[in-house]
């Protein structure tokens, strides 16, 4: 295939469970919401593709493949899995289940920060008296955290919904929330996550799509950003669009429409199992090829990060061959397109180790 072999740049992961887990707390970490279980194509996708990188036969049963895993220890199999994955770079959402020194002492290549706008925050807001209005605290310190990431991410899709209030001003008052859920600071936050972006050359990731049962799913297709989108063309802002199924069109079109959107399937990619050549296909039906970046949003379990990049390998090449036995593609211009979205397109947006414009400050 096409795209055996080829380096993966991981634009969006998170960490993994530093111990080791008895099946229910395994089938916990296979699915987004309560019911994760082996009984699923992710299941049935760990005990084929993962089991070999154990050491066991290809559809090992679930006992025999946790029996082994626990044989080996959590950080022998994490080590495994997450070098068999072929990938080489890792931007890491730590604002979840991720610490960076961890991750990078298990995965190969290089590891990066990706900061979350709302943890910043609600840090901020935790460390301050109710009677505070901590705005300039929370821009403060997220510009120091900017300095040494490589993008931002909000997860506003979950606190509120995709169609925030999009405004450049600061709210009258602030809800001294552990969790954010409001809606004029939420707006404001992402706000400033856009000007720092484009100011420091970091790309904005949002969550899209399908998620755990702490999102309501109506409120989290993409095309609740078109508003957003109008308002930032033009600034310099790249802007990521995480895992998008089933609106995965819905984020195609926008990634058309916008020249600074980007997208990719994440998490999707492992959760169809062998369905991802068809959901990859659906995707690139509208989407520029300049648009689409590979990711795992592995969490929890480093199967997930593998499952990520072995489906997105087989389901891509499978497509290509598809599209080049049927005269749709030159073998170069699918070689350049694997290139691209394995890691190019990552390369392109994302600033290098140390950014010219951080330099400057």
């Amino acid at each position: 295939m096409l795209t055996d072999g080829v380096a993966l740049t991981d634009h969006h992961c998170h960490g993994i469970v530093a111990g080791d887990l008895d099946r229910p707390g395994f089938e916990r970490l296979l699915g987004e919401g309560q019911c994760g279980s082996f009984d699923s194509a992710i299941g049935l996708a760990v005990r084929r593709w993962c089991a070999p990188v154990l050491d066991l036969e290809p559809h090992a049963e679930p006992e025999r493949y946790l029996a082994r895993r626990a044989e080996l220890g959590w950080r022998a199999a994490a080590t495994r899995l997450l070098h068999a994955s072929g990938t080489t770079r890792w931007f890491l959402d730590t604002g979840f289940g991720g610490d960076r020194a961890e991750f990078a002492a298990l995965a190969p290549g290089e590891v990066r920060e990706i900061v979350r706008l709302e943890q910043v925050a609600e840090q901020v807001i935790t460390e301050v008296s109710t009677a505070t209005m901590p705005f300039e605290d929370i821009e403060t310190t997220l510009r120091s955290r900017a300095r040494n990431a490589v993008g931002l991410k909000t997860i506003v899709a979950y606190r509120y919904g995709l169609n925030f209030p999009i405004t450049d001003t600061l709210p009258s008052t602030i809800i001294h929330e552990l969790r954010l859920t409001d809606p004029a600071t939420l707006g404001w936050l992402v706000g400033l996550g856009a000007r720092i972006g484009a100011e420091f050359g970091l790309p904005l990731q949002f969550h899209t799509g399908f998620g755990d049962t702490d999102q309501r799913l109506q409120q989290a297709d993409p095309l609740l950003l078109t508003d957003f989108l109008h308002f930032t063309a033009g600034s310099g802002l790249s802007v990521m669009l995480l895992h998008c199924w089933p609106f995965h069109r819905n984020a195609a079109y926008l990634a058309h429409a916008f020249h600074h959107v980007h997208l990719d399937l994440g998490l999707t990619i492992p959760y169809v199992g062998h369905r991802a050549e068809a959901v990859l296909a659906e995707a690139l039906e509208l989407a520029p090829f300049r648009s689409m970046l590979y990711s795992s949003d592995g969490y929890g379990l480093p199967e997930l990060h593998y499952l990520g990049a072995l489906l997105w390998r087989r389901g891509l090449g499978r497509l290509l061959d598809e599209w080049i036995a049927d005269d749709a593609i030159t073998l170069p211009d699918a070689e350049g397109l694997v290139i691209a979205i394995a890691r190019g397109n990552a390369v392109r947006t994302y600033p290098p180790s140390v950014p010219a414009a951080r330099r400057r400050q």
